[in-house]
């Protein structure tokens, strides 16, 4: 079967197997793919394509932050009042 073929299977419309591949992609960056992965489901010997849908889920370093700073409030030794010396 044939992209166009394919594309024109899926009933979608004015889309581009491009637009497919890149939607994909961006949904496995989204689902926690690592760059390796990424470059191994786009065939890619580099890591400047997977790259660019890995910054589509920047918004993980909030996450990441959040969780590092839960991780530092559990030993977090709280602040004790006047020595008293």
């Amino acid at each position: 079967m044939s992209q166009a073929t394919a594309v024109d299977s899926t009933g979608l419309g004015d889309v581009h197997f491009h637009d497919l591949r890149h939607t994909g992609n961006t949904l496995a960056a989204t689902g926690s793919a690592t760059t390796r992965e990424l470059m191994h489901r786009m065939g890619h010997s580099s890591v400047r394509a997977a790259l660019i849908y890995q910054h589509l889920v920047n918004g993980r370093d909030h996450q990441i932050a959040d969780y590092v700073d839960g991780q530092i409030r559990k030993v977090k030794r709280p602040r004790r009042g006047p020595s008293g010396t």
